[in-house]
């Protein structure tokens, strides 16, 4: 994009954000949200109006919020139901796009929590560990259209016994697709916006015949990088979804696809320095290869190099140089069969089949020297492509019986998962020019840096019992599950024409994670009409994780024979109480916990931190002490007329490492890390939403603070705290000739153009950083907005 074309895009957002902020001084914003039991939330999502936003957890033992399809109204279309719930209390949902589908930048924080100890499931079937370069599963972005949205529920703390996962350490996230529509129709929208983005999506509903049903939609979208690199910066996305439903007398059966396709260029891990530097938009050279060359002959050794160096002028170093920063490619597959099935009046069951195939990749031109394989130097280069390639095949089955005793509520249930994955990097030293890296490379690499292989087996058994007494007043459940995940990781030798050195290559090992008892045990009062107390407590345990850059056996061979007995699986104990409050007007919710985080296993890495991958340079993990969380999460909703309600949220974490670390990479340091709070866990946030829906207008305001939020483990760098609002607003002319609905939108993400560190990268946190340089941030979206119609036949 050019300068000129940059300006006047600037200044269509200023015009829009000005339109925007003048419409909506113009009525009264408000959110509305709705209390009520998580028993019958199918039908407070179906049967709710479209402002509502939030079904707090009334009933529940534990602290469990539940968002509703209308709170992507504030969001352009498409955006990520993950990054939908940075609203909720205790919550910090943070990516790079507006959208929050960028695979490299989406994180979550819950509690102290991160991405990789939370848990997450679609309609039941496991959806892995949430981490980039995943090793068991994928993005919920991934695996459901957001238009496609029945209800997500987010336990913020304990996650309960029957989620099948072994990543939930803290809470979990638990989604739902919609069910196919009882009548027949067609819904449609379209989507332009900032950085050339466009998007469109189409939903096909059978209607229900015979006690079938049936959904197929699709969507596409598109979207430039907001960064300074003109070409090879667009990102790509389609996604089909169906679902089919048969409903009979006594049972239910339904049938689920998603085939996604994500294609999509990535942004520079960026350092306080560089930032200092070059400014939170620093992108890569191209199209400009020649100049791209020119800096990368002074960074490779070879005769011609010297002679050809034009080295960087500052502001630049050579080190900030790059052609482009990589293409993120995945292919996802994923289906599962389910039934639900009364036996007798008290006695039923439910059975799930699932499988998941994926293919990845991620490609980087990166500095090297390309001899194309021949003894003349004529046509060397000093760039090569970097090949990052994943897989993951997993088929699972998921079961589970409930009998209703007198008042007694038993269940028990079951999660079997096999599954293979695998991670690879190839190096090609055969290039001669630039071409787009959004494509899966053909032929065989040159040579290989590692490549390994790992099969996984995870069984899970659970048991409890729910105790309703005196007219449902006082309710107690309790139980335990049974965990048991064995990873066995092979080193290979790969595709390339040259297999993995014993210096690069990763190691073969086996480790296993196993609690035959984990329990839980929850409690909640009614103590009087609207009033109700709550209390809780778990435990948990992680598998090991897997991947090239979080699991402990991406480390060499050498690392793993010494450190692979040694480490234990990381644990938690977890306890929450509060109190509850719904009136007509005023809901109100109020949660304190308390949690210990044990055997953390950290990495140790004197690489860097642009080589975090390479095993060769000595990167070890180890278990490195607890983790003391100590918070409290408030939620208000005001609701003074039909048409205007207004949520508020606030929390405050105080996550503290328990020990000073002993930090050992060529020597051993005793780092001062005791009572510092934990990385990327901001103390203080607080959030409001307001809403209005009134004669077919609507308009929402979201607005965000996220405290300082520190990136070494002795606190000595952080990034500021900062404050995000986001806006949606609209007019829905009804239905009138043949369409069932018709609607205009505008969505300004970022609405006041802050810019500010959004994702941490959690692979390159270190004891300290007293220059500044470690590459640990992505920058933030600048404001973007966004214009949709919809339609429905």
């Amino acid at each position: 994009m050019t300068d000129t074309s940059r300006r006047r895009l600037r200044r269509g957002q200023a015009f829009a954000f000005l339109m925007a902020s003048a419409a909506l001084t113009a009525v009264a914003p408000a959110a509305q949200a709705q209390t009520a039991d998580l028993a019958s939330v199918d039908d407070a999502a179906d049967g709710a109006d479209t402002a509502d936003i939030v079904v707090i957890g009334t009933g529940q033992t534990r602290s469990v919020s539940t968002l509703l399809p209308s709170n992507l109204d504030v969001l352009p279309p498409g955006t990520s139901v993950q990054k939908a719930l940075n609203f909720l209390p205790g919550v910090s949902a943070q990516s790079i796009d507006a959208l929050g589908v960028n695979e490299q930048s989406l994180s979550l924080q819950v509690r102290g929590f991160n991405t990789t100890h939370l848990g997450y499931t679609l309609d039941g079937m496991p959806l892995g560990d949430g981490a980039y370069n995943n090793y068991n599963g994928l993005t919920i972005s991934r695996a459901l259209i957001s238009e496609n949205l029945g209800r997500a529920d987010l336990a913020t703390g304990i996650a309960g016994l029957s989620i099948p996962s072994t990543s939930n350490l803290g809470g979990a996230l638990t989604y739902f697709s919609s069910d196919p529509h009882k009548d027949m129709g067609i819904a449609a929208n379209a989507t332009i916006g900032s950085e050339d983005s466009k998007r469109a999506f189409v939903r096909i509903d059978t209607g229900e015949h015979g006690g079938f049903s049936a959904y197929i939609s699709g969507q596409y979208s598109e979207q430039d990088l907001f960064v300074n690199q003109p070409a090879y910066n667009k990102s790509t996305g389609k996604q089909l979804n169906a679902k089919l439903k048969y409903q009979f007398d006594g049972g239910t059966i339904t049938a689920f696809a998603d085939l996604s396709r994500t294609n999509q260029a990535d942004d520079a891990y960026l350092s306080k320095e560089m930032l200092g530097r070059l400014g939170y938009d620093w992108g890569g050279y191209a199209p400009n290869w020649q100049g791209y060359l020119d800096r990368a002959y002074c960074t490779v050794t070879a005769p011609t190099a010297p002679t050809k160096c034009v080295d960087s002028v500052l502001p630049e170093k050579r080190a900030d140089v790059t052609f482009t920063n990589g293409q993120i490619l995945r292919n996802d597959d994923l289906y599962y069969v389910a039934g639900d099935f009364s036996l007798t009046k008290n006695l039923s069951v439910h059975g799930q089949v699932y499988h998941h195939k994926d293919k990845g990749a991620g490609n980087n031109f990166i500095t090297g020297w390309s001899t194309q394989g021949t003894t003349s130097t004529a046509d060397d280069i000093p760039v090569q492509i970097r090949d990052t390639r994943y897989t993951i095949d997993r088929t699972g089955v998921i079961g589970s019986l409930s009998w209703q005793l007198g008042f007694n509520q038993l269940e028990a249930g079951f999660w079997v998962e096999d599954n293979v994955s695998s991670a690879a990097r190839y190096i090609w030293t055969n290039v001669t020019g630039p071409f787009s890296l959004a494509q899966f490379l053909e032929g065989q690499p040159n040579t290989a840096q590692w490549v390994q292989r790992t099969t996984w087996k995870t069984e899970q058994f659970y048991v409890q019992d729910t105790v309703k007494l005196f007219d449902d007043a006082l309710s107690v459940d309790f139980g335990f599950k049974s965990t048991y995940a064995k990873s066995d990781a092979q080193a290979m030798q790969g595709i390339a024409k040259s297999g993995p050195p014993a210096s690069s290559q990763f190691a073969s090992g086996t480790l296993v994670a196993k609690d035959n008892f984990l329990p839980e045990v929850g409690l909640r009062w009614k103590i009087a009409p609207g009033h109700e107390v709550f209390a809780s407590y778990a435990e948990n345990m992680a598998m090991y994780q897997g991947g090239f850059k979080l699991g402990p056996q991406s480390v060499s061979q050498a690392v793993w024979d010494v450190q692979g007995k040694t480490l234990k699986p990381e644990t938690s104990k977890s306890v929450e109480g509060g109190y509850r409050f719904v009136s007509g007007q005023l809901q109100a919710s109020l949660t304190g916990y308390y949690v210990k985080f044990e055997n953390r296993l950290l990495q140790y890495n004197p690489c860097p931190t642009n080589q975090q991958q390479n095993p060769g340079c000595g990167n070890s993990f180890h278990n490195a002490g607890s983790v003391t969380s100590k918070g409290v999460e408030l939620g208000v909703l005001w609701k003074p007329a039909p048409w205007l309600s207004w949520y508020n949220s606030a929390s405050y974490n105080k996550s503290t490492y328990d020990q000073d670390l002993n930090w050992c990479t060529t020597t051993c340091v005793i780092k001062a890390t005791a009572g510092k709070q934990q990385v990327d866990t901001p103390k203080e946030m607080v959030s409001s939403v307001v809403t209005v829906k009134q004669s077919g207008f609507f308009a929402s305001l979201q607005g965000k603070y996220t405290g300082r939020r520190y990136y070494t483990y002795t606190n000595d760098q952080s990034f500021a705290g900062y404050f995000t609002a986001d806006l949606g607003l609209g007019y829905d002319f009804g239905s009138f000739g043949a369409l069932k609905g018709a609607k205009v939108s505008v969505n300004v993400t970022n609405l006041t153009d802050k810019r500010y560190a959004a994702n941490f990268d959690s692979s390159v946190f270190a004891p300290d950083d007293a220059s500044g340089t470690i590459l640990v941030f992505h920058s933030s979206a600048p404001r973007q907005v966004f214009g949709t119609i919809s339609a429905a036949f």
